[in-house]
């Protein structure tokens, strides 16, 4: 290379060259100082380019995508830039389409061969003894000269590629390699991604485990996922599932396995039915409505839920029944019991006529509700209220026994609490056992618009009391537990473990109009190697959620505790109350387990002891709510990104200056020494996709792999 020339990462492409004068230090530009003395500092970081935008486009038809990437960079330095663009393409893509633009002019482009960018990355990481790019060395590039960037300029930079998409077991894949903006000198000012997909076939589940993306779907054979952020650096490539499916539910594995590890494997199930229901349910089903109309309830809280109330009294079908219970320290009820849609033009009149006064008895509430379910009927009960229970039976173990006697096997209870006053371990509690969920409403957000989402989300049920028959596979582990009932436009992703490969038949099992349905899915095969990095932390996170969750609600028993600061090491998973790990310079040795049990315990008892309410209590458990029911596994947050790391869905943590694999144990593994930018380096670097993954972590690394360790050394 010539001489201070430089790598400096630019949104999803590299800018190869730079400025005389300038050095390279840990993938940001700096300055290079004059000074005669060789004790002279180094040089510290300085960030000149700037990323005002990075936006992509996608549009997916048949399985073909085109990707159109639009960016904009500003030189914010007094000196001017110049060199190549450097495209890393994703991986198995055949390239059919491309072009490059920059300020509205076509530039001549390259698109270099796996083997020819290998080359070239190589020889950047030798020259420059910074391992970044060797987790590209199995892709291709596109490549093109970039015009010189004076002080204070911008360019532009539009580039489009085409590649036809994977399709296994009914799941269609596309990835976006956005992870090369883990390079950038600076945070991108603004970063969006924006999929349009259309197909022959119907799409049942749209799903990202790498980005929470908003979509909508106009019909049954199209959809949009969109995401975007500002001043962000992102540290993960973008992926999107999605399954295609003729007629009925959807059901679609992915598995992942290390056949060099002893441990089981990790599996994936995506069940979807299809977006709108295919009849009304002839049977109907009971809908209890029980709102909270203490005095905390009046004014502008009163109205919204009384609005939320009619809308979901306007999707009631004709089969369905309903009844209203308003309760302060006395209950008082629309009807002696469920009543036929014919009334609810009364029930809207009686909304109208009370007002928010009195205490707050919940028992009573909800025992009086419980009296009107029947057990040859559905049953499902929204619950509403903003405070704590002040009035009658306050305890809260003894409402929820009370609750356990006198609900019905088939009932389903969804709780709303409302501001931070309210008992989080009564509400969440009452969920739990019910088959239903728990949400908050912060003071400030709008009631009504979360009582009638939920409502629309469970208006159409297609398969309820629902299980899952794995066949002759030999799994365990699997969350969530129990698994909720299936609606029409949803989905629902199921992960767990499993014991060894092969095929086999799963069958999902429910009830239908009152009638047990089984639903065959043959020939699912869960992988003997390969697969998703994903899908490992993925189960980790939910599995950390759900023994939060029971932590919290039951009290802190020691093997929950334990598997919480295990799964918590092994994973990278930082939660508040295993934070400490990531600091802890003795995490990963085997003698300092006794200890961080013990702090971890201790972190649980005072956790134990804090109030159930309050805004602390809410957030607490909202926050473990999302891990238990999580999609993508949980990020590393920002302020532990320069002690924690995560390669090809391993973690890494910084100990004495070496990225250490968590899953490295000192007492039981001897070391393999391999000299960084040696040629049995590049060699295993290019054999492994874990090891390119851990190398470009930095140059002195330990990972471990088939139970071996490899540890990389500066010379």
């Amino acid at each position: 290379m010539p001489r201070g020339a430089l790598l400096a990462v630019l949104a999803a492409g590299l800018l190869l060259g730079g400025a005389p004068g300038a050095a390279y230090a840990d993938g940001l530009i700096v300055p290079v100082p004059p000074c005669p003395h060789e004790t002279c500092p180094p040089p510290g970081p300085v960030s000149k380019l700037a990323i005002e935008y990075h936006h992509v486009t996608v549009r997916i038809e048949a399985q073909v995508a085109v990707t159109h990437v639009e960016q904009v960079f500003r030189n914010d330095g007094d000196e001017t830039f110049e060199g190549s663009y450097v495209f890393p393409l994703p991986e198995g893509a055949a390239v059919s389409d491309f072009s490059l633009w920059i300020e509205g002019q076509a530039v001549q482009g390259k698109v270099l061969t796996a083997e020819e960018a290998r080359a070239g990355y190589e020889e950047i990481v030798r020259n420059l003894r910074d391992p970044a790019l060797l987790e590209y060395l199995e892709r291709g590039a596109v490549q093109a000269s970039l015009y010189p960037i004076p002080p204070g300029e911008r360019r532009k930079i539009e580039l489009e590629y085409t590649q036809v998409l994977p399709l296994e077991n009914g799941l269609v894949h596309y990835r976006y390699p956005l992870n090369t903006e883990k390079f950038s000198a600076r945070p991108l000012e603004s970063v969006s991604l924006v999929v349009e997909a259309s197909s022959e076939t119907p799409v049942r589940a749209v799903y990202s485990p790498s980005h929470p993306v908003a979509v909508t779907r106009p019909d049954a054979w199209s959809f949009q996922a969109s995401w975007e952020a500002n001043d962000l650096t992102p540290q993960e490539d973008f992926e999107l599932y999605y399954s295609l499916e003729e007629d009925g539910i959807g059901l679609h594995l992915l598995s992942a396995r290390d056949p060099l590890d002893d441990e089981a494997g990790y599996f994936l199930l995506l069940a979807a039915p299809p977006l709108e229901p295919t009849r009304q349910a002839p049977e109907g089903r009971d809908l209890l409505l029980v709102m909270d109309r203490s005095g905390s309830m009046a004014g502008e809280k009163t109205d919204q839920v009384q609005h939320a109330l009619e809308k979901i009294l306007d999707r009631l079908g004709p089969m369905d029944r309903f009844n209203l219970l308003a309760f302060n320290s006395q209950v008082e009820s629309f009807a002696d019991g469920p009543q036929p849609v014919a009334r609810r033009e009364a029930a809207r009149a009686w909304l109208e006529g009370f007002t928010a006064r009195g205490t707050t008895d919940i028992e009573s509430a909800l025992r009086q509700a419980l009296d009107q379910a029947q057990p040859e009927r559905r049953t499902t009960l929204l619950f509403l209220t903003d405070g704590l229970p002040t009035d009658g039976v306050t305890e809260t173990q003894e409402i929820l026994q009370e609750v356990r006697q006198a609900a019905p096997e088939n009932l389903q209870l969804f709780v709303f609490g409302v501001g931070y006053d309210v008992d989080t371990t009564l509400l969440d509690s009452l969920a739990r056992d019910h088959h239903g969920a728990a949400q908050y409403v912060p003071p400030g957000e709008a009631i009504d618009t979360t009582v009638s989402s939920l409502y629309e989300k469970i208006a159409s049920p297609v398969l309820l009391a629902l299980d899952v028959d794995y066949g002759e596979a030999h799994v365990s582990d699997m969350l969530p537990e129990p698994l909720p009932d299936l609606f029409a436009g949803s989905q629902l992703v199921i992960v767990g473990r499993y014991a060894r490969a092969g095929s086999t038949t799963l069958t999902l099992r429910g009830e239908v109009d009152g009638q047990a349905v089984a639903l065959e899915f043959p020939e699912l095969t869960f992988r003997e190697d390969g697969g998703p990095e994903f899908l490992p932390r993925l189960w980790a996170t939910r599995r950390i959620g759900d023994l939060l969750v029971r932590i919290r609600l039951e009290g802190a028993r020691d093997e929950w505790v334990d598997e919480v600061v295990r799964l918590s090491i092994r994973y990278g998973i930082v939660t508040p109350y295993t934070s400490y790990l990531v600091t802890e310079p003795d995490a990963l040795q085997p003698e300092s387990q006794g200890r961080i049990l013990s702090q971890a315990a201790e972190a649980f008892r005072k956790a134990a002891a804090e109030p159930n309410s309050g805004q602390a209590a809410v957030e607490r458990a909202v926050d473990q709510a999302g891990l238990r029911i999580a999609d993508a596994p949980a990020p590393v947050p920002e302020v532990h990104r320069q002690d924690l790391r995560l390669a090809a869905g391993r973690a890494f943590r910084l100990v004495d200056g070496v990225w250490t694999d968590t899953t490295y144990r000192a007492d039981r593994m001897t070391l393999r020494h391999v000299v960084f930018l040696s040629e049995e380096y590049f060699r295993l670097a290019e054999g492994s996709r874990l090891l390119r993954a851990a190398f470009a972590l930095g140059p002195q690394v330990i990972v471990v792999q088939g139970g071996r360790a490899i540890a990389v050394t500066v010379p």
